[in-house]
């Protein structure tokens, strides 16, 4: 009997283990579901979500299982190990979901890694930890994703695409020049009186040295009349002294065997000048006359209320009617600036005869950036508080690569005018090529009004940032091959295709985009017409065509095969 006990004690032992066994390994590959699968960047972050389903009389009932994402860079063999995963049997201790050993249970994990460049060649594993009281199992690895897809970070391969502005110069070939006199007349008197006469020869004058042509020179003549008198009267009044200022001009032009368009007009009751005058008087009583003028529209109205002011009126009628009484001659002569010719001439030749907008404005007379940037120089030597020159230098090295160049230069330009908002776009667009996006933002945040450039700048946030569609939105209808990015990674291909159409200056980039489109909507055709052109325009997308996962499946296409391998 006894013997008999300890055998079915045995055969119990048995088959609980048998029955109830530790796993060996984790849920085979073909089991788990990677999405997606290659990974992908977005927004500077490697996320995953992986699923798969505990076999049945799999979970040991008084297991815990750990399973722990990790990625492995095939390139340097860098690792990184994500957030763990814990799993229990239903008679483990503890407050992790719990699987069934009958039924078994499902099996759901995301992955989620900061982006290091590193890893741009990676694989996914998962590796599970059993634990069973003391006794712990490390299983094998599986690997569940394969590579990772960085498209996004295209967006930083041209850094001038970022967001860069020149502040433009004000040069202007014909600029405007203004002289003015005024002539006095006597109470209820238009003609020009000899001692007055002279402000208008001093015109004339001027205009025959100015040497320029009549059609160049205009001549306007404003005429007046004080408010007291009457309406009637005044107003015949200042049309006599308009006339009679005009006739005497004509008069001095034909001595000087010039002829000048002269256009006049006239105010009979000058209440305006009235006003202005009386509000820079010491005059006794002046603020009750001012709440005359705002009491009252009336001109006759107006002068009878000011008139029974008495004492005020004697001040009025000496101090401020007998400049009221006159002719205002205005003379506007165009001056013709230095030729294209002269200013290139002289920014080689003695740039100090420059003036900033006229070296600013040589720049824009070449294409060669060697040549612009030493223009740029000469406008930092001779103009050191204007931030035009460091930030217009500033863009040009950046346009050519140099960023920390770029940097230094729109760091000076924003020591002299910290609030200057297309400083403040260019400084913002440097970190954001090296990456610094906290620090970007912060600099384009003070570049309001700086241009369709901050959006531009702001688009490509949208997508370090992976907001796709905020990015479009920003990038409106530009061109430019961010632009298309944007809609790429935002899934409207067509978009993107005809963006790409329409790049002004096409270049490697466009084409390996272009490129990008046809391997995701599957046209063969067009992906070996773009990558020729984009190995043509550079030779080094050769091998970025081989390495880019999106490309991968086409790889055993014999035409590009040919073309990358």
């Amino acid at each position: 009997m006894k013997q008999r006990s300890i055998i079915l004690t045995a055969l119990l032992i048995m088959f609980v283990v048998v029955g109830c066994r530790i796993p060996k390994e984790f849920i085979s590959q073909a089991g788990l579901k990677a999405t997606p699968n290659p990974l992908e960047l977005k927004g500077g972050m490697i996320e995953c979500n992986v699923e798969g389903t505990f076999p049945e009389k799999y979970f040991h009932k008084k297991m815990e299982l750990s399973v722990v994402p990790v990625l492995k860079s095939t390139k340097t063999g860098a690792v990184l190990r994500g957030q763990a995963k814990v799993y229990q049997g239903e008679k483990f201790k503890g407050n992790n979901p719990v699987i069934n050993y009958k039924k078994g249970g499902k099996y759901e994990q995301k992955a989620v890694f900061s982006y290091d460049p590193q890893f741009d060649q990676c694989e996914l594993y998962l590796e599970a930890t059993v634990r069973v009281k003391k006794k712990v199992i490390n299983l094998e690895p599986v690997k569940v994703a394969d590579g990772l897809i960085v498209t996004p970070n295209l967006i930083y391969s041209n850094p001038s695409e970022l967001g860069s502005k020149v502040i433009k110069d004000n040069f202007q070939r014909v600029t405007e020049e203004k002289e003015n006199a005024e002539i006095k007349f006597l109470i209820q008197q238009a003609n020009v009186r000899a001692s007055e006469a002279k402000n208008i020869n001093t015109l004339t004058d001027n205009i025959k040295k100015s040497g320029n042509d009549s059609s160049s020179v205009k001549m306007e003549v404003s005429s007046y009349a004080s408010p007291d008198g009457g309406v009637e009267l005044n107003e015949k009044l200042a049309q006599a002294r308009e006339t009679s200022t005009k006739n005497y001009i004509n008069s001095q032009m034909k001595k000087l065997k010039k002829q000048i368009d002269i256009s006049g007009t006239f105010t009979a009751q000058d209440w305006e000048g009235f006003k202005q005058l009386m509000d820079n008087s010491d005059i006794q009583d002046k603020e009750l006359i001012l709440n005359v003028l705002s009491m009252y529209s009336d001109p006759e109205q107006r002068e009878k209320e000011i008139k029974n002011l008495s004492a005020a009126f004697t001040e009025i009628k000496e101090k401020i009617l007998p400049q009221l009484r006159r002719s205002k001659i205005t003379v506007t002569r165009e001056v013709m600036g230095k030729s294209d010719e002269q200013i290139a001439r002289l920014v080689k030749e003695d740039p100090s005869k420059l003036s900033a907008e006229e070296l600013l404005y040589a720049a824009t007379l070449t294409q060669d950036k060697e040549e612009q940037k030493e223009i740029y120089r000469k406008t930092i030597q001779y103009f050191p508080s204007d931030v035009r020159g460091y930030n217009n230098l500033g863009v040009v090295e950046y346009e050519l690569g140099n960023v920390k160049e770029a940097d230094r230069n729109f760091t000076k330009a924003l020591e002299i005018d910290p609030n200057n908002p297309v400083a403040n776009l260019n400084k913002g667009s440097v970190l954001l090529a090296e990456g610094s996006l906290g620090e970007a933002k912060t600099y384009l945040g003070n570049a309001a009004g700086a241009g369709d450039e901050l959006n531009y700048a702001n688009g490509a946030i949208a997508i370090a940032e992976g907001d796709y569609y905020k990015a479009v939105t920003l990038y409106g209808a530009a061109n430019t091959n961010n632009s298309a990015l944007a809609r790429i990674l935002n899934k409207d291909y067509s978009g993107a295709r005809n963006i790409l159409a329409n790049v002004e200056n096409p270049d490697a980039k466009t084409y390996y985009l272009q490129a990008i489109v046809a391997a995701r909507t599957n046209n063969v055709d067009d992906l070996v017409k773009s990558a020729t052109k984009a190995i043509n325009a550079d030779g080094s997308y050769k091998e970025k065509f081989m390495n880019d996962l999106e490309f991968k499946s086409f790889l055993s296409n014999e035409a590009f095969s040919a073309l990358v391998k």
